[in-house]
């Protein structure tokens, strides 16, 4: 992954910058002349910072590695990245409970993943007329998911199928939601 890559040494066309050296002490407002002056003197480069300040702040400093930290910063900001995939479960009106429990254990481990779940009940022939059985099995897969998923698509009717799309919580409705379950076991016990 490139970084966009600053200006150094002759590249700086600005008359006058912002100086700071290279152990963070700031030098001050100079002329572009003296910073690269001061910069070849020690054997190191002038870098633009900041280029949007007025005057722009650069920054004596070893190019090369400057460049080997920006990009090793952006591999480890990518690293923590999770991009969200929208997993879908298939259930059909007469579903079995063995299957049916199969199914939302999985739609679990995908929302515990942090994915997106997408139900769908899928009509076949004159099972068309009964979309209530549809819908009653969507909504108990969101009752069975609900401490961990809340609905982020309602149900919907989409040619011979009816859909739901399920989000994972946010970390801070998890905790609430044990919470609770924590003090209804306590209420329970008492």
């Amino acid at each position: 992954m490139a970084i966009q890559t600053p200006r150094i040494n002759r590249r700086i066309r600005i008359p006058q910058v912002r100086v700071i050296d290279s152990d963070g002490a700031q030098i001050g407002v100079i002329s572009t002349s003296e910073a690269l002056a001061l910069a070849e003197e020690r054997g190191l480069d002038l870098v633009e910072v900041s280029p949007k300040a007025r005057p722009p702040v650069c920054k004596i400093m070893d190019y090369g590695k400057y460049m080997y930290e920006q990009n090793k910063s952006a591999k480890e900001a990518k690293k923590r990245q999770h991009v969200t995939v929208v997993k879908e479960i298939k259930m059909r009106p007469k579903i079995e409970k063995h299957d049916y429990e199969f199914k939302v254990r999985h739609a679990r481990e995908f929302l515990e993943d942090g994915d997106k779940v997408k139900c769908t009940v899928i009509f076949r022939g004159r099972e068309l007329a009964h979309k209530e059985l549809g819908a009653k099995i969507i909504n108990r897969a969101v009752e069975d998911l609900s401490d961990i998923a809340q609905v982020e698509v309602p149900l919907r009717h989409e040619g011979r199928s009816i859909v739901i799309v399920l989000a994972p919580l946010p970390a801070s409705k998890k905790k609430e939601k044990e919470n609770r379950k924590g003090e209804d076991a306590e209420d329970q016990d008492a």
